[in-house]
């Protein structure tokens, strides 16, 4: 069983920058496709970042991140990073780390293909 434990949230004013770590127990983590989702009150949990198994592997971005965010891991301390700059108030969310238990060389951006989630932590973006 794989524990994801996120941390680095917070309240920061819009155009600010936060990093998110994802600290990962159990299982295998360097086989791990990871991702980076969030949810808005009201709204569907939506893919912000993933990246592949392997340290400096492929990574994938939502378009309303590109340019801002960056994911990265170090397989070695068993952690997920996610750097957020030029925060907007749009970002606002519970952001979530997941992993993948999908034997995958790629990267993975759909939430049902994921089967570990940390329990979130709150990003929040004053105008």
């Amino acid at each position: 069983q794989v524990q994801l434990v996120e941390s680095g949230g917070g309240l920061v004013q819009a155009g600010g920058s936060l990093r998110l770590s994802c600290a990962a127990s159990g299982g295998i983590f360097s086989t791990y496709p990871m991702g980076w989702f969030r949810q808005a009150p009201g709204k569907e949990r939506e893919i912000v970042a993933a990246i592949s198994w392997y340290s400096g592997g492929s990574t994938d971005y939502a378009d309303s991140v590109k340019g801002r965010f960056t994911i990265s891991r170090d397989n070695a301390k068993k952690l997920v990073y996610l750097q957020m700059n030029s925060l907007k108030v749009e970002d606002t969310a519970v952001y979530y780390c997941a992993a993948s238990a999908a034997r995958r060389v790629g990267t993975i951006t759909r939430k049902y293909e994921y089967d570990y989630w940390g329990q979130g932590t709150q990003v929040t973006v004053s105008s």
